[in-house]
């Protein structure tokens, strides 16, 4: 089966093709061919500890014995997961008729306490059957693993992700034009990480004694403010790369509304994508 996964944090999609050989035991000779199409979908939820998973079978063309064939299948899940539902009846192929088969997934991890996590993958399988013809080998399909947790500051929910590194975007055009500016010289000039388009990924610290040692390191009480102004660090502080955990940083005094309000965006991005303790992620300055 050829073909591939395009995943973002919380959907997983991709288009697979395959073909189906029926052979004559006896002779060894090939009597029909089945040439079909995989479109797949996964789904998770940040705020619900389960996840769907659907395989659609669309027959492209199909030959002598092959015609007329039947699809039916099963899921099974790996990891910190469950099958909650699975339905995957017997249906026929043909170019007409698409296949269906649907899956609900639910991870497995403890409700408590907080800070609970892990990963489940499922796997769709399913075979061709028809009158007179042996039944083909199991044919298998798994999207990406998710990883569900509790362990997200600022909620108590589950939420499962998808194996994606998401990007805060900042514009210099945009509402905080004066951070985004910092980030970018201290990424260009000063060689920091979490650069898009690098693998030099910022990772999440959500430890507090932790953060604030970082704030206080970057930007200390002692350094002058000017009036309307605030210190500004880059690595964040709540980041394993900030000035105290990571070593290097830089520091800027920047509009008091604009780190204000780009602080409270970094927030609910962190929240938005389920980014918990030691994730990575990026920042895109546009």
């Amino acid at each position: 089966m050829s073909g591939k996964w395009y995943v973002n944090r919380f959907k997983a999609c991709g288009i697979f093709s395959a073909t189906v050989s029926v052979i004559n035991p006896r002779t060894g000779a090939v009597t029909g061919t089945l040439n079909y199409l995989v479109r797949a979908y996964a789904y998770s939820g940040r705020d619900v500890p389960n996840w769907a998973y659907q395989v659609e079978l669309m027959e492209v063309s199909s030959t002598g014995t092959a015609k007329g064939m039947s699809a039916s299948g099963k899921v099974k899940c790996l990891g910190k997961c469950k099958v909650t539902k699975s339905t995957f009846p017997a249906q026929k192929m043909s170019q007409n008729n698409d296949v269906v088969g649907q899956f609900l997934l639910q991870t497995t991890i403890k409700t408590s306490p907080k800070g609970q996590k892990g990963e489940g993958q499922a796997s769709a399988a399913w075979l061709f059957t028809k009158a007179g013809v042996t039944p083909s080998n199991e044919i298998s399909l798994s999207p990406p693993p998710v990883r569900c947790d509790n362990a997200l500051p600022g909620t108590s929910k589950p939420g499962c992700v998808m194996p994606y590194i998401p990007e805060m975007v900042y514009a210099k055009a945009g509402e905080y034009p004066e951070l985004a500016q910092h980030i970018e010289d201290a990424q260009n000039t000063q060689n920091l990480p979490g650069k898009h388009g690098t693998t030099r990924y910022l990772t999440r610290l959500t430890d507090k004694t932790k953060i604030t040692q970082n704030r206080d390191t970057s930007c200390p009480s002692s350094l002058p403010r000017p009036t309307g102004k605030q210190c500004d660090e880059y690595p964040f502080a709540s980041t394993w790369q900030g000035a105290k955990t990571g070593g290097s940083y830089s520091r800027r005094m920047i509009a008091a509304e604009q780190n204000e309000g780009g602080g409270r965006a970094l927030g609910s991005f962190y929240l938005y994508n389920r980014i918990i303790e030691k994730d990575r992620f990026l920042m895109w300055i546009k």
